[in-house]
């Protein structure tokens, strides 16, 4: 961009952004700097897949792991952030209040008849926070979130829509992953009964 040329892709160190940056005469020294940023990169690349590969080999030992990998939006990394951040899911009574402890909640402020609706309450653990989000932006792809992801989007519009709508996601996530948990069982949404036609 600052020698005039586009960016067609979104991930400029993806596969199709380094061709395209395989082609440009870039002068020296940002040609330097840029190489060098490709091998830090791909250094970073190989630790990361040396990490995965370890958490995956670890995964069956936790007995919630392969429960949470049933569950929208949540791999191998997001899994082990999640069961790490909640611990023992008998501490919590009902999905509610396992929702209320990741903190994805707004703050309420009631007095008499008034009820004010603030931001997040962001009082429990960040990254059990982070990971439910995460998982969220990948969940709202799924068949069983999209619809709810994109009434919550555009009745909220532009400016917010999309933010609020993950948490939204992040929220019902939460409440699976309560359930998955507790009964020990894969994540199994409930949907409208099928009617058998004879």
């Amino acid at each position: 961009m600052t020698f005039g040329y586009s960016v067609p892709v979104s991930d400029l160190f993806g596969t199709q952004g380094r061709e395209i940056l395989g082609r440009l005469a870039v002068p020296e020294p940002w040609a330097g700097t840029l190489a060098t940023s490709m091998r830090m990169i791909d250094d970073l690349d190989v630790e990361i897949s040396a990490a995965e590969a370890d958490l995956r080999s670890l995964g069956p030992d936790h007995p919630y792991i392969p429960l949470l990998l049933t569950v929208p939006g949540v791999g191998h990394l997001l899994a082990y952030t999640i069961a790490s951040e909640i611990g023992d899911i008998g501490r919590f009574a009902s999905p509610k209040k396992l929702t209320g402890y990741t903190g994805l909640c707004p703050i309420v402020r009631q007095s008499g008849s008034t009820d004010r609706r603030g931001p997040l309450a962001k009082n429990g653990p960040k990254y059990l926070r982070w990971a439910l989000i995460e998982a969220a932006t990948h969940a709202a792809r799924d068949v069983r979130y999209r619809d709810r992801y994109e009434r919550t989007k555009h009745r909220l519009g532009r400016q917010r829509g999309a933010k609020v709508a993950r948490v939204d996601i992040a929220r019902q996530l939460a409440e699976a992953i309560w359930h998955v948990l507790t009964k020990n069982e894969p994540f199994a949404p409930a949907g409208p009964a099928m009617t058998l036609v004879a």
